[in-house]
């Protein structure tokens, strides 16, 4: 760390410090010293030559003094949770460490793009062992966090190809420790297991960069605990459960009781604040994610399930979990002893609003019947597998885009966290990254793992493993990415450039440019699918590479195109990718990008001062619509 350096623009104080004025300074008390010194026009620099002016002043600025814990506390105020209030520690060495680990950082997310850069959207891209570098580093990983969160949180419209990748290292390494949370989580005996804490797990590691917590959560069930304490205390003021503090594990044990905490949690979580099950939107992720729930007030069986226990439980109604078929459900018991026989339950339908069910009205929800097996009580770690397997069945269904891709993976990981001798979810996860073309080395350590559990998959195994080995040599022997100049030949019907904000005329939809070929490159079956022959130009036309406002990438035909009239930034993830910054007019491309397409910017420079000022009319009305799942090297799906 710098120490003799001051900042831009101003002198450093032991250069405008007469030995006089150190003289006067050093008479001081310490605390005045100190108050001074801790004044916010100081910085680091400023510090340290202080410090070196004399004796007295070192002594003052020593590391686990109040100057340095000031200066590291104004630097990084994030930090401050980390530590107690009044804690003495040495700010000095803290700092020093909090600096050193920044600038590691930063060199580690500047590489990225230089190691990393695919002209074509890598969709579902995993960078795994290179994001393990930063574990391997052995900082302290609140430190790497915030330095993380410093680079998202600069300047919106600057530095997007860092931010890119250091959202990708951030989202993996807070699933890395939600990864061994869960874990401890599972490790725990099941009487310590809550179904709440395991599903705020799960919505953690989907939403890893959401501020997720189960305290946060609590606070929010508390709110609501309290409003049925207060229906409660209309109805019956001496209810037991209105003397339960938070924490308590008392159990309600009268049946009319019971009943009475059951119509108070409906009335106010259905009536008064209106929960209810998502039929319109079902398949929606979000209906699982615990968080969603309680902002949405809107969920599936099970995620409504876990939040009607959880506030039974608080109130002293003990309900359990049932893995019924189609339709996750709880069940009552209206035995003072227990019972295992099915008749002896009232089952309750969450996502019906509460609705009360016998074991018979139950196959009438599911239109068939089933054995008394399906009646049972399942564990914590039953329910979190079944929780998993919703969100694993909606990334399979999912559209072949990038969020569909990452719930996949998302909800393997977790699946195989909870269960990793699933050889079917195994394969799948191998496959799905051989499909995607990513993280090769992890691919053959899970079909080894997958050979050892059951070597009659030898046959899938054996082809995985023979071309993920192809993969892991092509990858030694990279392909010189293509140059292309505009001043070619064969480009100069090109008439748009990377980083100019584009209209499509007919789906009015908003785009920036991050790349082009002088003619369609796509398939014969692409272009009929497409019917790019119903153009104007046909395929013999320049054709785009597009990031879309609604997060698909596109390819689309010259005729079809036009300059916005009013440059606005483009939503999509994949921004970054390609470009540096948003200049107000246009995105500037990357050094990446930029070797790619070396005469472009130059170009996107003049279009945006000419056609901003004096739009041309363009022609052409042919929709050009997503590529196509298999034939486009631009597709996002399987």
């Amino acid at each position: 760390m710098a120490t003799s350096v001051a900042r831009e623009g101003q002198p450093s104080l032991n250069g405008i410090i007469s030995d006089s004025q150190t003289k006067r300074l050093t008479d001081l008390p310490t605390e005045l010293l100190e108050h001074i010194l801790c004044f916010p026009v100081l910085k680091h620099v400023d510090i340290c030559n202080v410090s070196c002016c004399c004796k007295r002043l070192h002594d003052v600025c020593h590391g686990r003094g109040k100057v340095w814990g000031h200066q590291y506390k104004l630097r990084w105020p994030r930090l401050q949770r980390f530590y107690r209030q009044n804690e003495c520690c040495d700010w000095l060495r803290e700092y020093k460490t909090r600096h050193r680990v920044g600038i590691q950082i930063r060199r580690t997310v500047e590489s990225f793009s230089k190691r990393f850069f695919t002209e074509v959207p890598c969709v579902g891209q995993v960078l795994g062992d290179s994001f393990a570098e930063i574990e391997s580093l052995g900082m302290p990983e609140h430190f790497c966090e915030d330095e993380l969160l410093f680079i998202l949180n600069s300047d919106k419209r600057k530095s997007l190809t860092l931010k890119y990748y250091a959202k990708k290292i951030l989202y993996f390494l807070r699933q890395q420790n939600i990864l061994r949370s869960l874990k401890t989580f599972l490790e725990r005996p099941a009487e310590q297991q809550s179904a709440l804490e395991g599903a705020v797990l799960v919505d953690q590691y989907c939403n890893p960069l959401a501020d997720v917590t189960l305290e946060n959560i609590s606070v929010q069930l508390d709110e609501i605990t309290e409003k049925v304490k207060k229906m409660l205390r209309i109805k019956n003021p001496s209810h037991p459960s209105l003397r339960i503090a938070q924490g308590d594990c008392l159990v309600v044990e009268d049946f009319e009781l019971q009943r009475q905490v059951v119509c108070a949690l409906n009335s106010v979580l259905y009536e008064q604040l209106q929960y209810k099950g998502n039929e319109c939107d079902y398949y929606n992720p979000l209906n699982s994610y615990i968080h969603q729930v309680l902002q949405r007030h809107t969920g599936i069986p099970i995620s409504l399930s876990v939040l009607y226990m959880t506030l039974a439980r608080k109130l002293g109604v003990r309900l359990e979990p049932v893995n019924f078929p189609n339709h996750f459900l709880l069940r009552w018991c209206q035995k003072p002893k227990g019972s295992e026989d099915i008749y002896d339950f009232v089952y309750i339908d969450a996502f019906g609003k509460g609705k009360q069910l016998t074991a018979k009205e139950c196959e009438y929800l599911i239109g068939h019947q089933v054995t008394a097996d399906y009646y049972s009580a399942i564990s914590t770690t039953e329910v979190l597998l079944r929780m998993v397997g919703n969100l694993l069945n909606i990334g399979k269904r999912g559209e072949g885009n990038e969020k569909s891709y990452q719930l996949l993976r998302d909800s393997l990981d977790l699946y195989l966290t909870i269960n990793p001798d699933n050889v079917q979810y195994l394969l799948l996860q191998a496959r799905l990254y051989f499909h995607l073309g990513i993280w090769p080395e992890k691919v053959l350590d899970i079909l080894q793992h997958i050979q050892a559990l059951d070597p009659s998959q030898h046959g899938a195994v054996g082809y995985l493993v023979q071309h993920t080995l192809e993969h892991i040599q092509h990858k030694k022997h990279p392909v010189t990415p293509e140059v292309k100049k505009r001043c070619a030949p064969e480009h100069l019907e090109v008439q748009y450039s990377v980083g100019l904000i584009m209209k499509h005329k007919r789906s009015g939809y908003n785009c920036v440019i991050y790349g082009w070929d002088p003619k369609c490159t796509m398939s014969q079956e692409w272009i009929t699918t497409m019917r790019v022959h119903q153009l104007s130009n046909g395929a013999n036309q320049p054709f785009y590479n597009v990031l879309v406002q609604d997060g698909t990438c596109r390819y689309a035909a010259q005729e079809n195109l036009e300059p916005h009239s009013a440059p606005l930034e483009i939503g999509h993830p994949e921004v970054g990718r390609y470009f540096s910054e948003f200049a107000d007019t246009h995105y500037v491309a990357n050094e990446e990008l930029l070797t790619r397409y070396p005469e472009d910017m130059g170009e996107t420079s003049g279009t945006v001062q000419e056609l901003y000022h004096r739009l041309t009319p363009g022609s052409g009305n042919q929709e050009e619509a997503p590529a196509s799942d298999q034939n486009s090297q631009h597709a996002m799906s399987m």
